[in-house]
Formats: structure tokens, C-alpha cells, sequence
């Protein structure tokens, strides 16, 4: 299309008219919508009359003329369009008659079909209709989308081209709105490095005649990374037919997806919204072959929860089976939903971005860990790229593109391949927002080439699954204290709740209330004097209770109070008694207790010997404690140890700072 970019331009330019009225990140919730309806009115009129006489003909002897409808709108070579609209209006009549546009406008858009109407629904367009109206800019709008530069009938410009035109409009929109972009856009050069990963030659045949292979985003925001899958499997094999599905959640961006689809000519009807996939999952019994998307990261889910709790019940009749990850961040719920849907009988395969937190977060037994756990014991992680910081519009920070399969090639099984892609990145000559850097097509390629060798290098790691797994031992250690009655230790008496109980009244009656704190009062101090009797320092634990039993027999308390109170006197000591139960074993010290993270790969019993006995010889194990834990320190593989600068270079730029200093003083005061 030799005006391609001329359209887009022309398009794009139209936003001035706003100026004043929107906000320069309001453009989009007009143009947009109307860059949609144009394309709708164009692409209907074609068949426009047929629509026309088959309303007037039916619509008093049907009450659901949908099909009719349907069957009447067609493009010139027969083809159901999959909308339709019986207005006697379109962009050439509304012109006509500039007095009543806002209301022929309006009646305009109550004739299109249900999808349709939902799409701008979701735009809130008649909102925007009457405000355009308001400020004298409706007529002036539908005038300048009416222009020959605008021409978007179809025979101008295909479903592919239009696509394309409307894809460039949401990006430029989304690049200028870069506080928003970020939760609804992922940049091109990410999009093209996952696609590219996702059908990378491992094994995955797509060039295969008369095949379907269906792909999902469960986040699926504008589109972009279906669209550029479809494209890359149609650039492979035109002969492959390739439904896109998705879910989104924001109900403008799923009208502009819903809208892109159907300007594409794709089934739209497969793009669901605007809802929670976490929560209200639209396909339920749907499995896919690929799966790709940038679901939001950090976000709370706890809008969710209570669907997500009971769908958890399920166990792995469910998709949440493995666990619940912390309130206040989904990603790992995504990423299990989108495992849910993998083929059972066939290979599929995801792509996901996230940040790092999925990586690492959570201790073993957590809800994170266990997904993890889940998801590599049973071998479904290939490969994590660690991508540089700074690529996306609303964040700076660092990311991570896993890929995973229910099928791994031969030499894959049993392993996980880490490439660090943090370094390949091209500054850009402009900011927009936090992206600062970019993945040029020889840093894709560069990165494409680490995970095809599949051999390790400083900038790959291939591990066995196991290496990130770890058994979080409990160690114990006994309780040695040393008992003595001081002033110090005696103010610990006031933080057991049953002694500090004695100087509280629950009486309503403030006399009766005085009376028994004071009394209370008195109690405390009656105990404390009878303590001090006790002199001397202890080592043992029974010789100490035996003391403070007799000076407090007096006062019928508990055992556990006398406990309480010993453990008040008492502190840490290596060298006193160890604090025995009743049939001589020793108590453990629970201020002293500590956990060791042994690898899976190593003996138990020979790391507790090696590495905590020499240091503490009367320690051990609780291994009824024991727990499985999985955790991806991503960094901590490509780590290069460098050394500190040498204290005399450090010294000699210290002086030459200080020099330098020193001659500017020297020179402001010879000027003063």
C-alpha cells in the first residue's frame, strides 16, 4: 500500500483537534474508536443496502434478526463479514445533516450488531459522542475521518493492512501514554524475542499442510502478541490456519483487541472480556498448542481470592493445584493457569514474562516455592532468559522470559537452560517513559543463538533440574541458661501477660477498679520482694526452680507462671547445665534454632557433619521438619567475582580530588 504510512500520519494528526478538550493521554479513547467505526462503515458498505431491505423486509416477522443480518452482510465476494449495521446513516449521510449529527449519530450506533455495540460499549464512546458534541467537535471529527486520506474501504486497504495501520495507532498511543502503556503494551523488540522463542526449532513443527494450531494470552491487553505469533506462523506456512484466543480484563483495551480482531478479519468472538482470567477463566475447557503473554506483575489479587481460594480446593482438577502464591502478587497464578492449559496428548508450549520475584520469592513449604517445585519436578521449565532493565514504558526494572513445554526434546530432559541476556541491549536515542534500551535484531539473534547451542558458557548455564531445589533442614540446639535475680531481669517479670494481669481490673466501678489495681500492684511487688531473697547465680535449671518454688509457695501459682518467671531470670550461657524434661532429654532453645537450605544433590547427614558440627557439636536435626523447597537465583550463576581497587590507587585519587579542591578555593578567594 504505497500511502500506508500517509494514513497512519493523517490518522495520528487528527488527535490536534482534541487539543484543549482531552488530555494529551486522553487521544486514544477518541481516535481510536472512531479509526474503528470508519473502518466498520467502510468495510459495510458493500453490502449496506442488502442490510437495509433485509431489516425492513424481516424485522416485523422475526424477533431475533441476527442471522438474517448476518447472512445479508457480505464482502463483494461473499464473505460474512460477522457484523452488520441497518442505519440508513453512514460517515456520508451523518455530514449531511451537521444540525442533528450527535442524535443520527447515536441512533447510528444502536443499529450495529451485538458484538459491535459491546466493542464500543467498552470505549464508552457515547460518552465521548456527547462530549465531542459539547464542545462543538463531532461534526468537525466525523468530516476529517471522512477524508480521501481516510479511505479505509476494503478495496484500498486489506484486513492485514488495516490491522497493521490500527496496531501502529495503538502502539504510537501507548508509547505517548507511558505510565499506562506498560500494563497493556509490551514493546516489539520483547514481542518479537518471545514469538521467536516460543516457535523456535526445537522440535515444534508448524510447517505441517492443512493444520491448526490455536494460540492463547491469558493478559492478552491490545493483541500485539497473538498478532505477531499468527504472523510468524502464517510467514512459515500460509496453509496453516491459526485461531488466536484471549482475555482481558480492562475494558478498553479489550475493545481495542476485540476491535483489532475484527478489523484482521479473525473470529472475535474468541477474544473474551472484559474480566479476570484469574478469577473468571472464558474458556474453562479449552486447551491450546502455544501460549504467550506479559501478565501484570506485583499486582494484588485479592479482588480474585475468593474464586481463586475455592478453585485452589480443587486440587489439579482445578488450575491452581500446586498453590497460592502471597495476596499481593499473580504471577504465578497466570503462569499455572496458562500450564492448565497445555494439550495432554500433545506437545504445547508457553512463553511468559515476569519479573523477578517468581524467581526466588518464598521460602520452601510457601505457596511460591511449591509452584515452582511443581513446575520442575515435573520438567515443564526449559529455558529462563534474563532480559536487560529499562525495556519496558513503565518500569525500569529488570525481566524474565520463561518458556515452557510438556515435551522437551531429548537432550532438554531433565534439564534447564539459563541464558543472561542483561548486557545485549542498544540504547535509544530517545526515552519513552523507563525504556531507555532495546533489543536490536542482532541482539535477538545473539540471544536465539545461546539457546539454540544449548551449551554453557559465561552467558548460559545448562542445569539439572535438581540444582535449584534444596532441603530446608531444621537444626536445634539445647537450652543452656544461667539464672540470677537482678534489678535488670526482674523488669522482665512485666512482660508475662499473667503477671502483668495483676495490676489490671475489669470492674466497671471505678472504686471497686482502683481498689484491685492496687492490690494488684501490691501482688507484684510482694513477689518481686520475695525473689530477691534468692542470691547467688545458678547454672542449673532444677536447683534454680527449687529456690524460687520456696520462696513463692506462699503466693499458689501456677506451674507454667513459675516457668515463665524462671525463664525472665535467665539468660543464654555455653557454659551452664543443659535444661532437661522429665525423662532427661534436652529441651531445645528456640532463640537459638536455625535452618540449613542443603542442596538435593547432598547427602543430609555428611553436609550436617561438614558444615555445622564442627561449630556447634551438640547440635542436631529435627527431620520431621524437613521441607522441599525450589528457588531460581537467577544471578547468582552468572556472578564474576570482581576485586576491589587497590588502597594505594584509591589513596592517590583521594589526594588528586583534594588537590583540585583545594586550587579552586585558592582561586575564589584570589578573586574575591
Amino acid at each position: 500500500m504505497s500511502n500506508f504510512q500517509e494514513k497512519i500520519t493523517f490518522i495520528w494528526d487528527l488527535a490536534d483537534l482534541l487539543r484543549g478538550t482531552y488530555k494529551r493521554n486522553e487521544y486514544q479513547k477518541v481516535i481510536l474508536p472512531f479509526t474503528v467505526l470508519k473502518r466498520f462503515d467502510s468495510v459495510l458498505s458493500h453490502s449496506k443496502p442488502d442490510i437495509i431491505d433485509a431489516y425492513n423486509k424481516y424485522r416485523n416477522q422475526f424477533e431475533n434478526l441476527e442471522p438474517v443480518l448476518m447472512q445479508a452482510a457480505v464482502d463483494k465476494d461473499g464473505n460474512e463479514l460477522g457484523f452488520y449495521n441497518y442505519s440508513e446513516f453512514d460517515f456520508k449521510g451523518l455530514l449531511a445533516d451537521p444540525e442533528n449529527i450527535e442524535e443520527n449519530l447515536m441512533h447510528y450506533m444502536d443499529c450495529f450488531s451485538k458484538n459491535v455495540q459491546e466493542i464500543f460499549e467498552n470505549f464508552h464512546i457515547k460518552d465521548h459522542i456527547a462530549r465531542l458534541s459539547k464542545a462543538d467537535l463531532l461534526y468537525l471529527l466525523i468530516k476529517k475521518f471522512s477524508d480521501s486520506k481516510v479511505d479505509l474501504h476494503p478495496d484500498k486497504v486489506s484486513n492485514h493492512e488495516m490491522g497493521t495501520i490500527f496496531e501502529e495507532l495503538i502502539r504510537k498511543f501507548s508509547e505517548q501514554s507511558n505510565e499506562e502503556a506498560g500494563e497493556h503494551f509490551t514493546p516489539r523488540d520483547v514481542v518479537e524475542l518471545m514469538t521467536r522463542l516460543i516457535f523456535i526449532e526445537n522440535g515444534v513443527h508448524i510447517k505441517e499442510k492443512g493444520i491448526i494450531r490455536t494460540i492463547y494470552d491469558p493478559a492478552c491487553g491490545t493483541g500485539g502478541m497473538l498478532t505477531s505469533c499468527k504472523n510468524f506462523i502464517k510467514d512459515l506456512n500460509n496453509n496453516i490456519e491459526v485461531p488466536l484466543f484471549g482475555q482481558e480484563i480492562n475494558e478498553e483495551i479489550y475493545a481495542i483487541c476485540k476491535s483489532d480482531m475484527l478489523i484482521k478479519g479473525e473470529d472475535a468472538d474468541r477474544i473474551q472480556g472484559p474480566m479476570s482470567t484469574l478469577s473468571n477463566d472464558q474458556f474453562p475447557d479449552k486447551k491450546f498448542d502455544f501460549m504467550i503473554s506479559n501478565p501484570p506483575y506485583g499486582r494484588k489479587w485479592e479482588l480474585d481470592k475468593e474464586e481463586v481460594q475455592r478453585e485452589s480446593e480443587k486440587g489439579f482438577n482445578g488450575r491452581f493445584g500446586a498453590g497460592l502464591p502471597r495476596i499481593n502478587d499473580g504471577q504465578l497464578l497466570f503462569l499455572q493457569h496458562m500450564i492448565s492449559k497445555m494439550k495432554t496428548e500433545e506437545r504445547s508450549r508457553i512463553a511468559v514474562i515476569t519479573n523477578g520475584s517468581p524467581l526466588f520469592t518464598g521460602d520452601a513449604g510457601s505457596g511460591e516455592s511449591n509452584i515452582r517445585k511443581w513446575i520442575i519436578e515435573n520438567d515443564l521449565l526449559e529455558a529462563i532468559i534474563g532480559l536487560p532493565d529499562q525495556l519496558f514504558y513503565n518500569t525500569g526494572i529488570k525481566t524474565y522470559i520463561w518458556v515452557l513445554t510438556n515435551e522437551k526434546p531429548d537432550e532438554r530432559v531433565g534439564k534447564i537452560q539459563l541464558v543472561d541476556a542483561t548486557s545485549r541491549f542498544k540504547k535509544m536515542r530517545k526515552s519513552l517513559g523507563n525504556k531507555r534500551h532495546q533489543l536490536s535484531p542482532e541482539d535477538i539473534t545473539e540471544i536465539l543463538e545461546f539457546y539454540n547451542q544449548f551449551e554453557s558458557c559465561d552467558n548460559c548455564k545448562i542445569l539439572d533440574n535438581e540444582d535449584f531445589g534444596y532441603t530446608k533442614v531444621t537444626v536445634e540446639r539445647p537450652l543452656q541458661l544461667n539464672y540470677n535475680v537482678t534489678e535488670e531481669r526482674l523488669e522482665n517479670l512485666y512482660s508475662i501477660s499473667a503477671f502483668s494481669k495483676f495490676a489490671e481490673s475489669k470492674s466497671k466501678d471505678p472504686e471497686v477498679k482502683l481498689e484491685e489495681e492496687k492490690a494488684g500492684k501490691e501482688k507484684q511487688q510482694n513477689i518481686i520482694k520475695a525473689l530477691k531473697r534468692i542470691e547467688g547465680s545458678y547454672s542449673n535449671w532444677d536447683k534454680f526452680e527449687s529456690k524460687v518454688k520456696k520462696v513463692l509457695e506462699s503466693f499458689d501459682l501456677k506451674p507454667a507462671f513459675i516457668k515463665s518467671i524462671i525463664m525472665a531470670l535467665s539468660e543464654h550461657d555455653d557454659t551452664a547445665d543443659y535444661v532437661t524434661d522429665g525423662r532427661g532429654k534436652m529441651k531445645t532453645d528456640s532463640k537459638l534454632r536455625d535452618y540449613e537450605k542443603i542442596p538435593l544433590k547432598q547427602d543430609i547427614e555428611d553436609y550436617f557433619e561438614r558444615e555445622v558440627l564442627p561449630y556447634y557439636h551438640d547440635a542436631w536435626m529435627d527431620r520431621s521438619k524437613d521441607k522441599v523447597g525450589y528457588e531460581i537465583n537467577f544471578t547468582q550463576y552468572f556472578y564474576k567475582y570482581e576485586a576491589p581497587r587497590p588502597l594505594e590507587e584509591i589513596e592517590r585519587d583521594i589526594k588528586t580530588v583534594t588537590a583540585e579542591i583545594q586550587e579552586l578555593i585558592k582561586e575564589d578567594l584570589d578573586e574575591a
